[in-house]
């Protein structure tokens, strides 16, 4: 009985693990539908977020969770995706048959074109998770592209200078006008190499020989051309080196003369000058000479005009004092009391306010004693006998 009960609870914790673990699996497997916690989208990457089967959001790097009936997300690479495609054989619009090579990068609708994500997620969605079957899809449209494009033109404008910059660019748009039927952007487009077969390279290699030979056959004649002309124009160029040279000599020789004659010219206007100058100095001093003794005569002239005038005012005056003298004598002897009138203005003119006046009988004569110390003014008016 003892040995039956060990065993027995160690089968029991074997079920109990087994239907716990059964238990753990089906709760993820179930709960899974519901909640994602701290899902992680890179920096190269983009998350779509779902809910309920349908496109809720479309996020960039970053750490995301959600809660929700069936909610889930799907990261998808943000990268670009090389791809390069050969064509060995295509034939051109003038029936030569050539082969290209065409490469670029392919880029996913990103975080800014969720409205493309959400029209072609559903029709596309391989593509968009799915590295080599968008490269492959890439790949078809571009062969689309290069065969319109080489067939649209004939061999020599496919291959032959900037030709190839012109297919390199119709490749560019015909790819990119059909991945962006499937969302998609192709961008650094070139096309590296241009493939030749055999005949057609040996065909080509012919026609540069020819044309090599034609160009050197023509370029012979012309270089013959050229050095005789060359020779020609050496001689030519000698001649007319010796008539420039003499000609030179001849040009600097009257050029020379002609400064020799302007120099004694010169000479000539400026001694014409100093002499102008001397007769015009000469006619100056003259003129101020004259100037001064017309000043001078003028000045004495004035000046015995103005004695003379003086002289009458001086007469003039004289006579009128006379004249008023003998009229005031006239007046005195005709009325001799305004003789006492004015001899009265005179006196009172003659007084001032400090003068003190004295009024004595007539025929008197005071006495004035002066102060002085321990003297009193006295005025002493002697009386007649």
């Amino acid at each position: 009985m003892q040995n039956l009960r060990p065993k027995a609870r160690s089968v029991s914790s074997i079920i109990i693990v087994v239907v716990v673990v059964i238990g753990a699996i089906l709760l993820l497997s179930f709960g899974s539908q519901f909640f994602y916690f701290f899902k992680k989208v890179d920096a190269q990457e983009i998350g779509i977020q779902f809910t309920s089967g349908r496109i809720k959001d479309v996020v960039g790097p970053g750490v995301y969770s959600d809660f929700g009936l069936y909610v889930s997300m799907v990261k998808v690479s943000s990268q670009a995706i090389p791809f390069s495609v050969e064509d060995a054989e295509i034939i051109t619009k003038d029936k030569q048959r050539m082969g290209v090579v065409v490469s670029g990068d392919i880029f996913r609708p990103g975080e800014m074109e969720k409205d493309v994500l959400r029209e072609n997620w559903s029709k596309y969605r391989g593509l968009y998770t799915d590295d080599a079957a968008l490269v492959a899809k890439v790949q078809d449209f571009a062969r689309q592209a290069m065969k319109v494009c080489i067939g649209g033109n004939t061999f020599d404008n496919n291959t032959i200078g900037s030709a190839r910059d012109e297919l390199r660019a119709c490749i560019d748009d015909e790819l990119n006008g059909l991945a962006k039927s499937v969302g998609l952007i192709v961008r650094n487009v070139v096309v590296p190499n241009i493939i030749l077969s055999a005949e057609v390279q040996a065909g080509l290699d012919a026609i540069v020989q020819s044309r090599l030979e034609t160009e050197k056959a023509a370029q012979d004649e012309l270089r013959a051309i050229a050095q005789a002309d060359a020779e020609q124009a050496r001689v030519e160029g000698e001649i007319q080196v010796e008539q420039s040279r003499i000609q030179e000599t001849t040009r600097q020789q009257t050029a020379l003369a002609e400064l020799e004659r302007q120099r004694v010219a010169a000479q000539l206007a400026v001694i014409e000058a100093q002499r102008a100058n001397t007769l015009a100095e000469l006619e100056t001093e003259r003129q101020r000479i004259e100037a001064t003794k017309a000043n001078e005569i003028l000045a004495a002239q004035r000046n015995l005009e103005i004695r003379k005038l003086e002289a009458d005012a001086m007469e003039a005056a004289a006579r009128g004092e006379v004249a008023l003298r003998k009229a005031l004598a006239q007046l005195y002897a005709d009325h001799p009391e305004f003789q006492m009138v004015t001899i009265a203005e005179l006196n009172a003119s003659a007084l001032s306010a400090t003068d003190k006046i004295i009024f004595t009988v007539e025929g008197s004569a005071p006495t004035i004693v002066l102060p002085g110390p321990g003297i009193t003014p006295t005025v002493n008016v002697n009386q007649p006998q």
